[in-house]
């Protein structure tokens, strides 16, 4: 694999990340992401998802209430 193949984007990066918090992931798309995406990458999309999903369910309470 090239330097550029290995290279994850953005995108494969927070998808990853969004398929994880769902808990579906297939073997083979989990393996393709693991030689592909950095595990730093992983942590900063996870940490950033992670606090646009908790702002966003306090948003919902702020507007629902």
């Amino acid at each position: 694999m090239s330097a550029d193949a290995r290279r994850g984007s953005l995108l494969r990066t927070v998808k990853a990340v969004a398929w994880s918090f769902v808990g579906l992931r297939s073997g083979a798309g989990y393996r393709e992401d693991l030689g592909s995406i950095k595990p730093l990458h992983v942590i900063a999309v996870g940490i950033v998802l992670a606090l646009l999903f908790v702002f966003g369910l306090i948003a919902l309470v702020h507007w629902i209430a």
